[in-house]
């Protein structure tokens, strides 16, 4: 029986990627963003398949009622995609909060309002995939990506927690970390006033967002391909990076990371109360 798919961030990048990946393997995909039009194309190729459903992952009060309304039609909805997205470049100190809860909105609160709507239906089939769009940035940052690492290290951390309670259930979750794929991300999102100091460090990450768009190496179709195979298999994992640098980028990190613990490891240790 094919599956049924509401996707967020349908109308470009992984999330187009997904839909159509999923719409070839035989799938129903509701296919959510909020600028519909853009999947004209592929609700005309797909009268069917392709459902396109106008959401704004930030207004919750749509959220509950878009899942209402889809899981009544279909029945269930098997897989949920989290990708909506955008990013942001500005140093920690020229983030202002408005900047940091919009991104938080988008990247977490949005999401999780997903997840927790479509949980009662999954719960009660005892199947169902959850699939989390985060980022090598979600493992790992460096200047400039402050507040958007921020968004996708919470996401992580909630899902990572999530597996734990709903694998028992029959639920799987999978946390999707791509490295520079030719998406419309790096051209789609905001920057924040400048302070002249973070020049030498900010300065370059944002002269590196400029120059990229349109010329990452990653293939989102290949990814799109990939995010299905590793949803199929046995042993699906939590978390799948993607491209070459996204996969150097995080296995780096781990090991920095288990190299600053072990310089300190005995002095860490040795903090318990003595005898």
């Amino acid at each position: 029986m094919s599956k049924v798919w509401l996707v967020t961030g349908a109308n470009s990048g992984f999330g187009r990627a997904i839909t159509e990946a999923a719409v070839a393997a035989g799938d129903v995909v509701v296919a959510a963003a909020r600028r519909v039009e853009a999947l004209a194309d592929l609700v005309a190729e797909h009268p069917d398949q392709v459902e396109p459903l106008r959401l704004d992952v930030t207004d919750l009060a749509a959220v509950d009622a878009a899942v209402a309304d889809v899981s009544g039609r279909h029945g269930r909805i098997d897989v949920l995609v989290n990708s909506a997205g955008r990013t942001h470049v500005g140093a920690f100190e020229e983030t202002t909060d408005a900047e940091l809860r919009s991104l938080f909105d988008v990247h977490v609160f949005g999401p999780a309002a997903l997840v927790r709507a479509v949980l009662p239906g999954m719960r009660a089939r005892r199947s169902g995939a959850i699939v989390q769009l985060s980022s090598m940035g979600g493992q790992m940052s460096f200047a400039g990506f402050s507040a958007y690492s921020g968004t996708k290290f919470a996401l992580e951390g909630m899902t990572e927690a999530l597996i734990d309670e709903v694998g028992p259930l029959g639920i799987k979750a999978l946390i999707v970390e791509p490295g520079a794929f030719r998406t419309s991300l790096m051209g789609n999102g905001s920057v924040s006033a400048e302070l002249p100091d973070y020049e030498p460090t900010v300065g370059a990450t944002r002269k590196m967002v400029a120059a990229g768009d349109g010329a990452q190496p990653g293939d989102p179709a290949k990814a799109a391909a990939l995010i299905i195979e590793a949803l199929q298999a046995d042993d699906t994992p939590l978390r799948l990076p993607l491209g070459d640098d996204g996969v150097d980028a995080v296995l780096g990190h781990l090991d920095a990371t288990r190299a600053q613990i072990e310089r300190w490891e005995s002095r860490a240790r040795a903090t318990a109360f003595d005898a």
